[in-house]
């Protein structure tokens, strides 16, 4: 099992496509695997022959890890599987007695009379639980499509010996289906004028992880407010020949990256991160971009050198690392190595926020969103009062090495730097 990310210590196993005893190719895709931020194919490393498979489908399995054993004597490999199914089938012999004597506990096929699908791992807990082919079928599984996994038969499992009063009604639902984790499991709890409802994995590591950070960082936040109106009437002008020439959608979102470089450059001391006494001072510049996804939670995709890119290459990293991320397609080395982060709250139409940081950096920002209002518009002839496009920024960030002055100045510089577009710019 490879490391996934930073900080991610374990995986679940939610797909297998090769058996003991297959043949697989260099480079051949082995199995799936998922964490709480991105999923990923582990491919076999040689050609071979599979010997022996060590874990199941929704195993959580640790990083270090040996998933699957390969045998790059094809001849000796072969006879090996084949005493090893041997060995199986005299097993499989020896329960038959014990399924006779209760058929409805332990004749279990791979499907239920109602079609779902029931993986050898969850035959052999309902075999060893004794739970009828019924009790199993009644189960609303919480895997892919409905597929019914080890934590539904051991949910059911546990209910049975806690044996709830009879006013509270339990029962296993699925969660919003999200490709990032496809194993959530939600169990919610009737009982009375409300409901009780169990954090699936997903959200438990997320709320460990914020947690974790305002443990960890003492949280300040600046807000200010900034005039984007040429930025917006620029991005107005060219977008749709920026998108035909580009090929490329032009959001806000690369500008608002641009301005951040520009100030990261300029203040290098909020491009950081704090092992115990130490500064680390990153030398790349790579942003976090927060994507929303379709269910409501997020993810943190990362353009790596962003400093390096112009305008078009930030705006191509933006929609195709925002569009993967959708479809559950990013690498696990794109949500990693991140040394400032962006979040667009502005999206859900909020003005302002106080974001967390994302460990182990030390700022975050929030954009609000952009609203026409009423300002003062200072000129060589005088102030005058204009329709303007006004948008707030929040910055969070650690007080243990960003004081309020580092911080301030950081947040004017990008106010600056987005107040400051130039609307003659060429695309």
């Amino acid at each position: 099992m490879p490391a996934m990310g930073e900080g991610i210590v374990e995986a679940t196993l939610t797909k297998i496509f090769k058996s003991v005893g297959d043949s697989v190719m260099e480079d051949e895709a082995l199995m799936e695997v998922a964490t709480d931020k991105v999923d990923s194919e582990i491919t076999s490393t040689a050609s071979g022959i599979i010997t022996k498979i060590n874990y199941k489908e929704n195993d959580i399995v640790p990083v270090g890890a040996v998933l699957i054993s390969l045998s790059t004597d094809t001849k000796g490999a072969s006879i090996f599987v084949e005493e090893t199914k041997r060995q199986e089938q005299i097993a499989a012999k020896t329960d038959q007695p014990q399924a006779q004597a209760n058929p409805q506990a332990y004749k279990m096929e791979s499907r239920t009379q109602s079609g779902k699908f029931l993986s050898p791992l969850v035959r052999n807990i309902a075999k060893q639980e004794k739970l009828s082919v019924d009790q199993i079928d009644s189960i609303q599984g919480t895997g892919a499509d409905g597929r019914i996994t080890k934590d539904d038969v051991l949910r059911l499992i546990d209910l049975k010996k806690q044996a709830p009063a009879p006013q509270a009604k339990i029962q296993i639902q699925p969660d919003v289906e999200w490709g990032i984790d496809p194993n959530p499991t939600v169990m919610v709890e009737k009982s009375g004028n409300f409901d009780i409802i169990e954090m699936d994995r997903m959200r438990r590591l997320i709320a460990e992880n914020m947690l974790a950070s305002k443990r960890i960082s003492p949280h300040v936040t600046s807000f200010m407010e900034v005039d984007v109106t040429g930025m917006v009437q620029w991005r107005d002008k060219v977008k749709d020949s920026f998108q035909k020439k580009q090929n490329e959608k032009l959001t806000f979102t690369p500008l608002f990256i641009e301005a951040i470089v520009k100030a990261l450059k300029d203040f290098p001391m909020v491009n950081v991160s704090v092992d115990g006494t130490k500064i680390i001072i990153k030398k790349d510049i790579n942003i976090g971009m927060a994507t929303a996804l379709t269910n409501g939670n997020l993810i943190v995709p990362v353009i790596k050198q962003a400093d390096m890119l112009n305008l078009q290459g930030l705006a191509h990293q933006v929609n195709d690392l925002a569009d993967r991320a959708r479809r559950s397609k990013l690498k696990p080395e794109e949500i990693r190595g991140s040394t400032f982060t962006i979040t667009n709250i502005g999206s859900f139409g909020n003005l302002a926020g106080t974001p967390i940081i994302n460990q182990p950096e030390v700022a975050i920002l929030a954009v609000g969103a952009i609203k026409k209002k009423p300002a003062v518009i200072e000129t060589p002839q005088g102030d005058l009062i204009g329709i303007r496009s006004m948008m707030m920024l929040s910055l969070s960030y650690d007080h243990r090495v960003v004081d309020g002055s580092l911080g301030g100045m950081f947040l004017k510089r990008i106010a600056d730097y987005m107040e400051g577009f130039p609307s003659d710019r060429k695309i």
